[in-house]
């Protein structure tokens, strides 16, 4: 590799609490196999390619891992991947997890954990990762019912030392601000990228005013959700791709990490060179006119 390797430090930096991170990270769904997250006939990725690939993002520069216990497939866990490759773990890396969902041990998934069930949760995350605390803790909701029970029992396991910060996936801001009133959140993880609503668009702009960190899921994916990249790109997509001389899934990073300093980015991965791509969209800048043009709906830019 030459020098001019670019590194996630080009992204900038973000805190959760007092955790600073670089803010292109790396998720960790897709390194468990090869094509869709979850899909029963999965092939399992290569031991050594996983491993591999978590190894050159730390090199990388990347110290934000987003991943779960239920990132497995049948031969491979997330957990214990990012264990094997990555522990002794660096002072400076922040490995967050999401609890909530589960899946047996045959890859079904389970009903959403109750309160009682989320320490449970935790401990199979604390197991797996070879940790005796965890960084930032998700939880994951369906729906729009009241998360103050589910939330108070990870409130209770980060008074307990058993969680350092806690975070929020797939909320509305009525679930940011009933969590709030229970203990701090540091980041909201919600479905975010090119063509997002206007009231998406607006929470993404409270978690600012919060200094809350946004992480979108499937930015790159966008209608494609866990099966990967979408191939839906508007032609403003490729063509400013073909102007940077970078690909369309690269273009839609670059967006979603323009739209706020407070926005980070958990591309996932198991190839090598999509990985050093991915990372080297945090020097990419996209001028106002550029950002206008992908998505004409949101003309104010950040």
């Amino acid at each position: 590799m030459t020098s001019q390797t670019i590194t996630a430090a080009a992204s900038g930096t973000w805190k959760l609490g007092d955790l600073t991170v670089n803010r292109l990270g790396f998720g960790a769904m897709r390194l468990t196999q090869h094509g869709e997250a979850f899909a029963a006939d999965a092939v399992p990725r290569d031991r050594d390619q996983a491993i591999g690939v978590l190894r050159r993002a730390v090199d990388l520069g990347v110290n934000h891992i987003d991943t779960a216990a239920f990132y497995f497939s049948s031969l491979r866990c997330a957990n214990e991947l990012i264990n094997q490759a990555l522990a002794p773990y660096p002072d400076d890396l922040v490995i967050a997890t999401k609890v909530g969902p589960g899946r047996d041990p045959a890859g079904q998934w389970l009903p959403h954990a109750t309160p009682a069930q989320l320490r449970g949760q935790v401990e199979e995350n604390l197991r797996r990762l070879g940790r005796d605390h965890l960084d930032v803790v998700n939880l994951r909701i369906v729906g729009t019912a009241s998360i103050a029970e589910r939330f108070g029992a990870l409130a209770e396991l980060r008074e307990a030392g058993l969680i350092r910060h806690l975070g929020l996936s797939n909320v509305r801001p009525h679930h940011l601000a009933e969590a709030q009133s229970i203990a701090p959140v540091v980041c909201v993880q919600n479905m975010y990228g090119i063509g997002a609503s206007p009231e998406q668009k607006e929470f993404l702009g409270i978690c600012g005013e919060q200094r809350i960190a946004f992480v979108p899921f499937y930015s790159i994916a966008g209608t494609g959700r866990t099966a990967g990249a979408t191939t839906d790109h508007s032609e403003q997509v490729h063509a400013i791709a073909r102007a940077h001389g970078v690909s369309t899934a690269q273009i839609r990073l670059a967006w979603t990490l323009h739209q706020g300093s407070h926005v980070l980015a958990i591309p996932g991965t198991g190839d090598l060179d999509h990985l050093a791509q991915n990372v080297a969209v945090g020097s990419l800048r996209l001028s106002d006119e550029e950002l206008a043009s992908l998505d004409p709906h949101h003309h104010e830019t950040v």
